[in-house]
């Protein structure tokens, strides 16, 4: 009998080398064929022969304290890291829009001033984060925030909404720039898909 395995590794919504110079492809291909893969399969694993394979992934990881004590830091940890990667990889794009459009311009210009200062403020939190982890733009009680987060934990546990997300792992980004991960954030900068972000902020709305 085959066994049921809930949750797939989708392709990028990219080719692998499209969002070079920037992100270089062989780094896409390890993060996303390896990696990634890795916390699908291990989060499939984690959920074989139990009762939660139905829920959502958002749903494993809101409830993940609530789950039975032998699977709660695997949940957590495996399906945070399931999230994660597809918000971070369907957040970029080979696109000529480098800046944010609409709603989400206006709310960034509001609530840090203008985007340069937005930008100088992302950059040092996710330059800031000790280890590994993410930083993050959110929406919080309708107000847009900067947080990071360690390991595989996703702003969705404080019941916040994420806009978008940039992945601070050296994974990311140690092929290309080394420990230079200041350097890799600027990188990023260039590839952030800003229509899905607009769609992401208008959704927490």
């Amino acid at each position: 009998m085959k066994k049921y395995y809930p949750f797939e590794n989708p392709p990028l919504p990219y080719a692998y080398d499209a969002l070079e110079p920037y992100i270089d492809t062989k780094t896409m291909k390890l993060h996303h064929d390896k990696h990634l893969q890795t916390y699908v399969d291990n989060l499939n694993k984690t959920l074989e022969n139990s009762r939660f394979q139905n829920m959502s992934l958002e749903q494993l990881i809101y409830n993940a304290d609530r789950l039975p004590d032998d699977i709660s830091v695997p949940i957590r940890n495996n399906a945070g890291g399931v999230y994660n990667h597809w918000f971070y990889f369907e957040g970029m794009a080979n696109s000529q829009l480098k800046l944010p459009v609409g709603n989400l311009l206006q709310a960034i210009n509001n609530e840090f001033g203008s985007f340069e200062k937005f930008k100088d403020e992302f950059s040092k939190a996710a330059t800031s984060v000790f280890g590994s982890g993410y930083a993050w733009l959110v929406k919080d009680n309708g107000k847009l925030k900067i947080i990071t987060t360690p390991n595989q934990n996703s702003p969705i546990e404080l019941g916040m909404c994420p806009i978008l997300t940039v992945d601070v792992w050296e994974h990311a980004y140690y092929l290309k720039n080394y420990n230079l991960r200041k350097e890799y954030i600027d990188n990023w900068f260039n590839v952030v898909n800003w229509e899905r972000a607009e769609n992401n902020y208008n959704k927490c709305k």
